[in-house]
């Protein structure tokens, strides 16, 4: 598939009008952000708990990055699973699917988000109830989105990651 079928980007690709290249490129920005935040909500959610366990159990850097990782795919593929699963899937459809569309993302969130934590001076020895932490987590959070964004892009564009669940459940 090279263009999504999802009513957001087709149209670009059947108009011969030169201002058609100009609306598929701003749809396809629109639909990779709509991508990326939602890849990035998921993430946060479980960076934000295994950051905020990890430091108030007193845990090491590496076990508190290693909580946080795992909770971030975690909820990041229940994003995209429970609504598959919502719509009629088969959980193992919907969990490959969830797998294939957002692994890629969260992977890259998750390197910047805890590279930025450990590089962000005392971002993890503040108690997660702090400004510091607080204010560290939210900088690593956007630079991590922001750098999936790229890919995000550029995998919709080539009917991958989050085209795929697109694709299957219309765009919403």
């Amino acid at each position: 598939m090279n263009h999504l079928h999802t009513g957001h980007l087709h149209h670009g690709h059947h108009h011969a009008d030169p201002a058609s290249g100009a609306h598929a490129r701003t749809s396809l920005d629109r639909v990779a952000l709509a991508a990326t935040l939602h890849c990035l909500l998921g993430c946060a959610v479980g960076e934000v708990a295994g950051m905020v366990i990890g430091t108030a159990l007193g845990w090491s850097n590496a076990a508190t990055i290693a909580l946080a990782v795992g909770l971030a795919f975690l909820s990041g593929f229940a994003f995209t699973l429970v609504p598959l699963v919502r719509r009629g899937f088969a959980f193992a459809a919907a969990a490959r699917i969830a797998l294939i569309a957002d692994a890629a993302s969260i992977a890259v969130m998750e390197v910047v988000n805890n590279a930025l934590m450990l590089l962000i001076p005392g971002a993890m020895d503040a108690p997660w109830w702090s400004p510091r932490f607080a204010l560290s987590m939210l900088v690593a959070l956007a630079a991590g989105g922001a750098a999936a964004y790229p890919l995000n892009r550029w995998l919709i564009a080539r009917g991958k990651g989050h085209a795929l669940v697109h694709a299957h459940h219309g765009g919403g």
